[in-house]
């Protein structure tokens, strides 16, 4: 799939979880229990912010809860090739921390398997009638990202071309003006865009490390691997790294044999630090398993499974904001 059906599947994987709460209105508490991974990643990570505007009356500029802006410029919105015209509706997820790459489903990997520490990551889309706007712009969108750091960010497109429905970012389709490379100006990252879905603010994490491969076994798992926000599958690992700079959740989903998946090979830095995550939510009952790691040379990990609850969960990742 190309990026236009990874803005499908974020918007059906929404669709279909509000229509199954809706169903079950009339049987069940309205508070649910969470019975599968896929139920957690929609309930409790990055929540969909939604605004309205009119076509009509661009450019104007959205701010979104996590100080994001975002400006649709004149021209910058068309259906089928055809300007849009009066009230739209906009669609966003922010993700800034390692928790909420974590709690979403997603993750810091570049297409090439190389983990990258994150300066930002949002969604962004745009229907008219209830129907996605064309999300190759006409003109490009105007975006503001807050950081905190000095120096330059990269700037990536989110994919879902590598292994099936799994997640990754690349290099955007280039648009006149854009830029790939932009540095912070007064403690934001300002560029234009040329698509709407994702889009991601990222550096390459521990580039000068001789890198390795790295093996892990998941023991007493109930589950299968996860696709992207756990679409498909319950399980997710990630390597997470050590310090509150290194904003890195790397998913690794490359399988290795039966329970077991790896990173992509000759990809994970040699001598950096960090925490092996693994979580599963299957059939009402929470599974969890953590171990901190130094990366060595062609390492092997066996990550075993014990169950949990909710809350316990829920603070585990919370948790990985501050490790």
């Amino acid at each position: 799939m190309k990026k236009q059906s990874l803005l499908a599947a974020v918007i059906a994987g929404t669709s279909l979880l509000f229509a199954s709460c809706m169903k079950n209105d009339s049987t069940e508490p309205q508070n649910n229990p969470i019975r599968n991974t896929r139920a957690f990643t929609e309930k409790l990570g990055p929540q969909k912010q939604t605004f309205t505007i009119n076509a009509s009356e661009l450019p104007r500029t959205i701010t979104l809860a996590g100080g994001t802006k975002i400006t649709f410029p004149v021209g910058s919105l068309a259906k089928n090739g055809t300007p849009v015209t009066g009230q739209v509706s906009i669609e966003a997820f922010e993700l800034f921390k390692r928790a909420d790459f974590v709690s979403f489903g997603a993750n810091t990997n570049h297409i090439s398997g190389a983990p990258l520490k994150s300066d930002g990551s949002i969604f962004v889309d745009v229907k008219s009638n209830g129907q996605s706007v064309d999300a190759q712009l006409q003109v490009p969108i105007h975006v503001e990202v807050p950081t905190s750091r000095d120096g330059f960010t990269q700037i990536w497109a989110g994919t879902d071309t590598v292994q099936g429905n799994q997640f990754a970012w690349q290099a955007p389709r280039q648009a006149a003006g854009q830029a790939q490379e932009v540095k912070v100006n007064a403690q934001k990252f300002i560029f234009d865009f040329g698509n709407l879905g994702w889009i991601n603010c990222d550096v390459f994490w521990a580039m000068v490390n001789p890198k390795t491969t790295i093996h892990i076994t998941v023991l007493n798992n109930p589950g299968t691997m996860a696709s992207f926000r756990a679409f498909a599958g319950e399980t997710f690992v990630f390597f997470v790294a050590k310090g509150k700079n290194d904003n890195v959740a790397a998913q690794l989903y490359t399988p290795d044999g039966p329970g077991k998946v790896k990173s992509y090979d000759n990809m994970m830095p040699v001598g950096a630090t960090g925490r092996l995550f693994s979580f599963c939510i299957k059939e009402g009952k929470f599974y969890f398993a953590k171990k901190d790691i130094t990366i060595t040379a062609n390492q092997s990990e066996t990550l075993t499974l014990e169950e949990t609850t909710q809350a316990a969960l829920q603070a585990e990742i919370t948790a990985l904001d501050t490790f």
